[in-house]
């Protein structure tokens, strides 16, 4: 079976997609893409240099979001992410960066061999990544005045969301310039319940994937720019040097349709997504076993706002943990959900999203929660025992403290940009306790390194990354992890 095979089965199965790209697999109006796909020819602009039609389109976005100037990305968001950054600082910078940032982050670091200072974000309650505050910037910025750039993920992949207004105060008041990762927030400023846009609250360049919550082709995104901190010329710069010369005019012209159709038609669509999101949390608030994580689970400490749009449902204390209830939707229930973690699995919503599918959503919850029978979610009543013992399983460690050991601090030795450039091998994961890493490990998705280059590996790290393979979670690296093998600076 060849991919377009494989594609087509899916479209046909009976599967419901609580994963992105934001349309769903909804047929919005658009040409057949085999008689409209072009390349740059007489009367379609050319992205690399837009003065007609590709202008008018990325001036269409800016308007919609209120930014100074947006710029169509068709390589995601990583390459903004990459832009942006390789924009805001010189060769050899210092930058401020929060350590849950996705990998994309990491790579614009080596390439212009910056020096980085890193925050950790607030784990909540719940064991998951919170924010960033505002506090740990303006902290950070007072020990490190040469810092030049601040780099956050403002929503996290989980919806959290940090205070953008008071960190971009900060950190302008320290001289630096704020980028914020907001690859997961394209839905944010229209309101229905949804938080404000860092494009308005004061952040500098804000990066935006059409795709995951929009109804937009996969690889969309918008790079917007906010002031004048962040020279547009080098934004466009970079942007040529990480965007392919040969854009798609199918990519392209789904970013527009998308932007028009928000103009248009925003307020009716997000109004009746609000609708159906609180349905949702009203109908799955009866759960005893499982838990679908709402507003009250999370303090302001915690983090400063959160999406609800992302679905985050736990498996709770029962024998149950979030890679059998991530099996059992799609098996059992044909819903295929957006990522899986040790204790809960996550699903993206949009609007786009139907009545049918989160009635289907709900009803599944609800059986596999009324045979579950076990004393149910740590954050929603009390469990007896302690904390340490509380989610223990035959796979190791605690369920609901798994986020927290697993992007625990490493020893650092030196900036990532050094490691790389150094001999490496790979080795056993015995062999390699107490050496440097040479590799980017992480759990994908989300994409957030355990470990990055020129960070010790401990002994505690191994037994973290063995912990995931044994629950069946996706570890990536450039080394062969599922063979225990990891590579190592070798010099």
């Amino acid at each position: 079976m060849d991919l377009e095979q494989r594609l087509r089965q899916y479209r046909e199965s009976d599967i419901y997609p609580f994963h992105m790209p934001g349309h769903k697999r909804q047929a919005l109006p658009f040409a057949n893409p085999y008689t409209v796909d072009i390349t740059e020819i007489d009367g379609f602009d050319d992205l690399h240099h837009a003065e007609g039609i590709l202008r008018e389109a990325q001036e269409r976005a800016a308007a919609l979001y209120g930014a100074a100037r947006s710029f169509y990305l068709v390589n995601g968001s990583t390459c903004g992410l990459l832009a942006a950054i390789c924009a805001a600082a010189r060769k050899g910078d210092k930058v401020l960066v929060a350590r849950n940032c996705h990998r994309a982050v990491y790579y614009a670091l080596c390439l212009r061999e910056l020096s980085a200072v890193y925050l950790y974000p607030e784990i909540t309650k719940t064991g998951l990544q919170g924010q960033i505050t505002a506090r740990q910037v303006e902290d950070a910025l007072r020990e490190h005045p040469d810092i030049t750039a601040v780099i956050l993920t403002s929503p996290t992949y989980e919806g959290m969301v940090s205070d953008i207004s008071g960190i971009a105060a900060v950190s302008h008041a320290g001289g630096a310039s704020l980028i914020v990762d907001a690859a997961h927030g394209a839905h944010f400023g229209f309101g229905a319940g949804f938080p404000e846009s860092p494009v308005s609250l004061g952040a500098d360049a804000v990066i935006m994937s059409l795709h995951k919550t929009l109804p937009s082709f996969t690889q969309t995104a918008l790079l917007h720019l906010c002031s004048g901190r962040i020279g547009e010329g080098e934004v466009r710069r970079y942007l040529e040097i990480f965007q392919t010369s040969s854009p798609s005019y199918l990519f392209m012209a789904g970013m527009d349709r998308c932007i028009c159709l928000l103009r248009e038609q925003g307020t009716e669509l997000f109004s009746r997504y609000r609708s159906r999101l609180d349905a949702f949390y009203a109908a799955s608030a009866d759960l005893k076993c499982l838990h679908v994580l709402c507003r009250g689970d999370i303090s302001r400490a915690e983090a400063f706002d959160r999406d609800d749009s992302k679905l985050v449902i736990f498996a709770g204390e029962s024998e149950m943990d979030g890679i059998e209830l991530h099996r059992r939707l799609l098996s059992d229930y044909r819903l295929q959900m957006e990522m899986v973690s040790a204790s809960y699995v996550l699903g993206m919503t949009s609007m786009m999203d139907t009545e049918e599918g989160f009635c289907r959503l709900t009803e599944a919850l609800h059986r596999i929660d009324a045979g579950i029978g076990a004393e149910g979610f740590a954050g929603k009543r009390h469990v007896s025992g302690s904390q340490e013992s509380a989610g223990k399983d035959e796979k190791g460690g605690n369920r609901q403290d798994f986020i927290r050991r697993m992007y625990e601090e490493n020893p650092r030795v030196m900036e990532p940009y050094q490691a790389v450039e150094l001999p490496c091998a790979e080795v056993s994961f015995s062999e390699a306790v107490g050496k440097i890493s040479a590799d980017y490990i992480y759990l994908y998705p989300p994409g957030i390194p355990m470990i990055i280059p020129g960070e010790t590996i401990t002994a505690g790290f191994v037994e973290r990354i063995k912990e995931c393979i044994r629950r069946g979670l996706s570890v990536q690296a450039a080394a062969d992890t599922a063979s225990a093998r990891i590579k190592i600076v070798y010099f």
